[in-house]
C-alpha cells in the first residue's frame, strides 16, 4: 500500500516543503529511506520501528520504502521521524491515507513512542499557513508555531496521540499564542555605572542610530560594564523584528521551551577564540553564526585584537550589507545579520599605554603591532571611537547616574523620527543604514557646519567613508535633540567621536 504526508525542513531560515512517501509490500523485511537523507534520518527507521510497536500497533513484516521529495535537497535532523512513522502506519492500513494529506508533521520519536522537541518549527508554521495545511508538532513546540496567527497548529505528546488525532478518535484544541506579561527584561542598568559621562553619551548616540562603536581603555576602566548595558537603552523590537529574530533562534535550536516570540533584543558576546564559521555561520548545511544570532541586537567583541584575523575580516561584509550569504554546492542560504557592533580593547598588550596611573611596559613596535591586528578596513566601518578613562575615587563613589529607562525614552524618540523619515525607503530604518543618496538628501549642512567639517577632514586626513559616517552621526545627534536641521555643534560632536582615542592610539584611525 502507498501513503503520503507532508513535513518541512529549513534552508537558511526559510522552510522547505517535504513530501514523505511510503510504499509497503509483503516480503522479506527491509526498511529503506531514500531522498538524500543524512545519518540522523537514516537512523530514524530504528526509532520508528520501536516507537510503532511500543505505541500498540503491530509491525507486520515486509518491504518498506520511504521517499523524501524533493530528492535533490539534503534532509537532516530527527524532525522527520513523526511524518515517516505516520505514513508507515497509513501504508499498513491503520490510518486513512487520504487524511494524512491534510497535515504537515514535525517531531522526533523516542523509542517508547513519545515525542521530543525539535528545531525549525517557526519557519514550518509559516510554510504550513501558506500551503493551507494543519501543522502537528510536539507539545513543547506548539506555542512557538502558534505565533503565526494564520497557521493551524496542534501539539501532541506521542505517536499514538498523533495517530488518534488524524483518525478522529482524539479531539485537540488548536494552539493559541497570547503575548505574556514581561517581567524585568534586564538585571543590569545604566544607573550601575558611576562617572563615564562621555562614554555613556557616546553609547546613547550609538543606540539612537544603530552605529558601531569601539571602546578603548586600560583594564578595569569599565568598557565591558558599559557594553553589557547598551541593550537596556535600545527600543523594544516590533512584531516584524521579533518574528525574524525568533526564526533564527528556531532554526539554530536555541529557542527556550515555552517561548513564542523573542521580545528582548539579542546580546551576543562570543569568546575571542571563536572560529570564523561560528562567528559568521556556515557548515555543510548552513547554520546561523553569532552575527545572525545578534540580528536586531548587539554583537559585543571584547578584547578585539585577540580575535582571529580571518574571523574579524569576515565581519566586513555583514556589517555593510546587513546579511550573510553562505554558498554551497547545492545552493545559497541567506541569514539576516543587521546588528550593532560594540567592540572593546586594551590599547596595548600590557593594557596601560596612555594610562596616567600605571607605566606601560610595551615597546612602541609592540603597541603598533597589537593595534595593527585590527585592520583599517574594519576600523573604517566603525562610527564611534571612545576613549574610556579610569575613574577617580570620587566618581566611583559618587551618586548613581541616569537610569536606562530615561535614556531609552530619548533613544526611542530618535528612532521614531528615523522611522518616519525613512517610511518611503524599504529596508532603511536607522541613520546608520543611509545610502549616499539619502545622506545627500537628509544630511545637508549650513555654511558654518560645512566649513567645520572641511577643516576637520583636512587636518585629520579623514577618508571619504569617514566623512559620510560623521554626517550620519551628526544626523543622529540632531534627532536626539529633536532638531530637523543639523547644526554646527552636532557636527562638532560627531567629529569628536571619529578621533577620540588619541591618548591610547598610535595607529591612524582615519
Amino acid at each position: 500500500m502507498y501513503a503520503k504526508t507532508f513535513s518541512a525542513i529549513h534552508w537558511g531560515i526559510e522552510g522547505i516543503k517535504v513530501e514523505v512517501e511510503v510504499d509497503y509490500a509483503k516480503g522479506i523485511p527491509k526498511f529503506v529511506i531514500v531522498g538524500l537523507p543524512d545519518a540522523e534520518v537514516k537512523e530514524s527507521k530504528e526509532r520508528i520501528h520501536s516507537a510503532i510497536k511500543n505505541s500498540g500497533f503491530p509491525f507486520p513484516p515486509g518491504r518498506i520504502r520511504v521517499n523524501l521529495a524533493p530528492a535533490d535537497v539534503k534532509k537532516e535532523g530527527a524532525l522527520l521521524d513523526l511524518p515517516i512513522a505516520l505514513s508507515v502506519l497509513a501504508a499498513f492500513g491503520y490510518i486513512p491515507a487520504e487524511r494524512l494529506k491534510e497535515f504537515m508533521f514535525l517531531g522526533e520519536l523516542a523509542l517508547d513512542g513519545s515525542l521530543r522537541k525539535v528545531s525549525g518549527v517557526l519557519p514550518a508554521a509559516i510554510l504550513a499557513a501558506r500551503e493551507g495545511l494543519k501543522l502537528v508538532v510536539p507539545s513543547e513546540n506548539a506555542y512557538e508555531g502558534a505565533v503565526i496567527r494564520d497557521a493551524e497548529v496542534y501539539g501532541v505528546s506521542s505517536l499514538r496521540e498523533a495517530a488518534d488525532f488524524v483518525m478522529g478518535k482524539l479531539s485537540l484544541k488548536r494552539a493559541e499564542y497570547a503575548p505574556r506579561e514581561e517581567g524585568p527584561l534586564y538585571d543590569v542598568d545604566m544607573a550601575d555605572i558611576r562617572g563615564m559621562d562621555y562614554a555613556k553619551r557616546a553609547a546613547e548616540v550609538a543606540a539612537a542610530g544603530a552605529h558601531n562603536m569601539l571602546l578603548v581603555g586600560p583594564p578595569g576602566s569599565g568598557k565591558t560594564m558599559l557594553a553589557r548595558r547598551i541593550p537596556t537603552i535600545l527600543p523594544p523590537m516590533n512584531e516584524e523584528e521579533a518574528i525574524e529574530t525568533t526564526k533564527i533562534y528556531s532554526v539554530a535550536g536555541l529557542l527556550p521551551s515555552g517561548v513564542g516570540l523573542i521580545r528582548t533584543r539579542p546580546f551576543r558576546a562570543p569568546h575571542h577564540t571563536v572560529s570564523d564559521v561560528a562567528l559568521i555561520g556556515g557548515g555543510s548545511v548552513p547554520r546561523p553564526g553569532e552575527v545572525s544570532l545578534a540580528h536586531n541586537g548587539v554583537l559585543f567583541l571584547d578584547e578585539l585584537p585577540e580575535f582571529n584575523r580571518q574571523a574579524l575580516e569576515a565581519l566586513r561584509q555583514p556589517m555593510e550589507d546587513g546579511k550573510v550569504v553562505i554558498s554551497r554546492a547545492r545552493g545559497s542560504a541567506t541569514f539576516p545579520a543587521r546588528f550593532m557592533l560594540v567592540a572593546a580593547m586594551n590599547p596595548c598588550p600590557c593594557g596601560h599605554y596612555g594610562d596616567k596611573r600605571h607605566t606601560c611596559t610595551c615597546t612602541l613596535s609592540a603597541i603598533k603591532r597589537y593595534q595593527g591586528k585590527v585592520s583599517g578596513p574594519l576600523l573604517d566601518r566603525i562610527d564611534i571611537f571612545v576613549s574610556v578613562q579610569p575613574l577617580e575615587y570620587d566618581e566611583f563613589r559618587g551618586p548613581p547616574s541616569e537610569p536606562s529607562s530615561k535614556i531609552r525614552e530619548r533613544v526611542m524618540a530618535a528612532r521614531e523620527r528615523q522611522e518616519h523619515r525613512f517610511r518611503d525607503y524599504p529596508g532603511i530604518h536607522t541613520n546608520s543604514q543611509m545610502t549616499p543618496q539619502l545622506i545627500e538628501r537628509f544630511c545637508r549642512l549650513d555654511g558654518t557646519s560645512e566649513e567645520l567639517l572641511k577643516m576637520a577632514a583636512d587636518r585629520m586626513g579623514i577618508s571619504a567613508r569617514g566623512i559620510t559616517r560623521i554626517l550620519k552621526l551628526a544626523r543622529t545627534i540632531a534627532d536626539l535633540e529633536g532638531s530637523e536641521d543639523i547644526l554646527t555643534h552636532h557636527v562638532a560632536e560627531a567629529i569628536q567621536y571619529r578621533q577620540n582615542v588619541g591618548d591610547y592610539w598610535v595607529v591612524s584611525l582615519v
